[in-house]
C-alpha cells in the first residue's frame, strides 16, 4: 500500500510524493517516488525525468502521512 506524505526538507519548499512503507526507526534514508510541489509542479532542484528520489534522514525535518482517496466516509449513524 503506497502513502502520500508531504516532505518537509530542511531550507527548501515541502514536496509531494509516495512512499511504499511508513519509515523504521532503523532506516537512515526515505525513498520518494513521483517528486512534485504541493500544487503538482515539478521541484526545480531535480531534473524534470526523476521518478524516484532517496533523501537522508538528515535533510527532512517532519513528514506528513496524507488521507488517501481512496478511503471510505464512515458514516455513524443513519436514520431510515
Amino acid at each position: 500500500m503506497a502513502y502520500t506524505v508531504l516532505i518537509h526538507i530542511l531550507n527548501e519548499e515541502p514536496v509531494v510524493g509516495e512512499i511504499e512503507d511508513l519509515p523504521a526507526s532503523a532506516d537512515t534514508n526515505l525513498r520518494v517516488q513521483n517528486p512534485r510541489k504541493r500544487d503538482g509542479k515539478d521541484v526545480l532542484y531535480l531534473q524534470s525525468d526523476v521518478t524516484t528520489v532517496i533523501w537522508p534522514w538528515s535533510r527532512i525535518s517532519f513528514i506528513e502521512v496524507l488521507p488517501s482517496g481512496g478511503e471510505e466516509e464512515i458514516i455513524g449513524f443513519v436514520r431510515e
